[in-house]
């Protein structure tokens, strides 16, 4: 492509950016997908701004009219499906199963479940209560509720991994409740954001309302987190980057939404159903490469069915074809830039040479270009190895093994993580007390489904808050109590 027809949006015009384009490489062909335009801090400053300009109109909108343009946006951008599923899929380098599956419908799934959220009552009753006299106030009988109000300007930085679906989830909860929002998609695939709030504009939401900024340079991000008119900051992302925000929040008493790295715990005990716990931690390989932070990518199994899971494993690696992802049959297209590509298969050396043994993969797939992986199994692990401790975030599986169910919560609690772990047996009672017990902010017990009502989030570093269902809609609210004479 010689030029760029993606655009930023700011204040509802737009406009090319300020410091020109940079190129969007498909991770498949190593080929230029499209052009996206280099935001200037300027420009990153004049959306906070415009964002901020336009909260306080936007927050005294109806619920009704706010979930009516939300359910519009949807419709309008399920009517670009075709147009945009091309544009996922050759910027993140998904397979055509992902990209019909996950990377576009469930964006506007998420911005109807928030179209239908906000029209929740935002008041919370509490019961009365009896008050004393006092040199403040006469006593009496004192009436109050709990008001969930508007945040105000939230600033929102999405992972590269599903970038339209992360987004929706943070812009549908945002506008819900009153917010407005500027959207910095991450910078290697945000052509299908960008395309995505121009239709959501074109909905008709008001300008200033949603804005979009995007570049490979970091000095915008940092523009719009640090703003003092940017209230509120949701991030989904590496631990590292997000303790960088988090110490501009902190700094600055900023609300934040951190989701962060995860190292997936996945207890096997030794009467788990092994076929429904292998056909589980294949979808590390099997699903968008293993570039997905709910990964049960640390596999902690019972000393006595060892051997039969890494067999069963190395088995199931066979029937995983690796390739372009434009093709019907491959399960594992490439991961996002020759860079991760890079830092993934360090990570596998060093594992070998901690002492891990390479069970299946570890070699660079035999593909004349793509950032390509080939799932991995690395066995005789340790719970102190680096690709044991450290989020590779791909496809690669490690297996520790245990003696004991108190030494296999001890080593799945034995981590920096505790995004999303997975406990495997027949006894649900121990499956459910152990589950209780790992420090983890989401536990499957023997499915690898998640429940998108439930609270999401992660316990120690891999984040701080939770969204999801009407969970979302409260981590982008203020609570306000409000109390008068009964």
């Amino acid at each position: 492509m010689s030029e760029s027809t993606y655009r930023l949006t700011i204040g509802g015009e737009s406009v090319e950016g300020g410091a020109g384009t940079y190129e969007i490489i498909n991770p498949a062909t190593e080929e230029v997908a499209g052009l996206a335009p280099e935001a200037s801090v300027e420009q990153a400053n004049a959306a906070v701004e415009a964002a901020a300009e336009a909260f306080d109109a936007w927050s005294r909108t109806s619920p009704e009219e706010r979930s009516a343009l939300l359910d519009r946006a949807a419709d309008l951008i399920d009517a670009h499906r075709e147009e945009i599923i091309p544009i996922l899929q050759a910027e993140t380098g998904a397979t055509m199963r992902v990209a019909k599956t996950m990377q576009f419908p469930q964006a506007t799934a998420r911005l109807r479940r928030y179209a239908r959220g906000a029209l929740e009552s935002t008041l919370i009753p509490l019961e009365p209560a009896v008050s004393a006299t006092t040199p403040l106030a006469p006593g009496g009988l004192i009436s109050a509720v709990a008001n969930r109000a508007a945040v105000g300007v939230v600033t929102c930085i999405t992972s590269y991994n599903f970038p339209m679906t992360n987004m929706a989830g943070k812009i549908g909860p945002a506008l819900a409740m009153g917010n407005t929002v500027v959207v910095k998609p991450a910078p290697q695939d945000p052509l299908g954001v960008i395309r995505m709030v121009e239709l959501m504009n074109e909905a008709g939401f008001p300008p200033g309302v949603i804005n979009v900024v995007t570049g490979l340079d970091t000095a915008p991000s940092e523009a719009v987190v640090a703003h003092p008119l940017t209230d509120m900051v949701s991030f989904t992302g590496s631990t590292g980057v997000g303790q960088r925000i988090g110490a501009v929040c902190g700094a600055q008493m900023k609300r934040q939404l951190m989701e962060l790295g995860g190292k997936g715990a996945c207890i096997v005990f030794e009467d788990a159903d092994l076929k429904a716990a292998i056909g589980g931690i294949s979808s590390v390989w099997a699903f968008h490469s293993g570039q997905i932070c709910t990964s049960p990518t640390r596999v902690i199994v019972h000393r006595s069915v060892y051997d039969h899971l890494v067999g069963g494993l190395t088995q199931a690696i066979g029937h995983l074809k690796v390739g372009d992802p434009l093709e019907r049959d491959t399960v594992v297209g490439p991961v996002i830039s020759g860079a991760h590509r890079d830092r993934i298969e360090g990570y596998i050396s060093t594992g070998v040479s901690e002492g891990a043994t390479v069970a299946a993969g570890g070699t660079r797939p035999d593909m004349e270009r793509g950032f390509y992986v080939a799932p991995t199994l690395l066995v005789d692990c340790t719970n102190q190895m680096t690709p044991v401790r450290e989020e590779l975030f791909g496809p690669v599986v490690v297996v520790v093994p245990f003696d004991d169910e108190d030494e296999a919560i001890a080593i799945a609690n034995d981590s920096d993580y505790g995004l999303y772990s997975y406990v495997f047996s027949k006894d649900a009672s121990r499956a459910w007390n152990v589950a209780r017990r790992l420090r983890s902010g989401n536990v499957g017990i023997n499915t690898m489904q998640r429940n998108n009502e439930a609270p999401f989030g992660g316990f120690k570093q891999s984040g701080v808050g939770r969204d999801g269902g009407r969970f979302g809609m409260h981590a982008y609210s203020e609570l306000q109590s409000i109390v008068w004479p009964g």
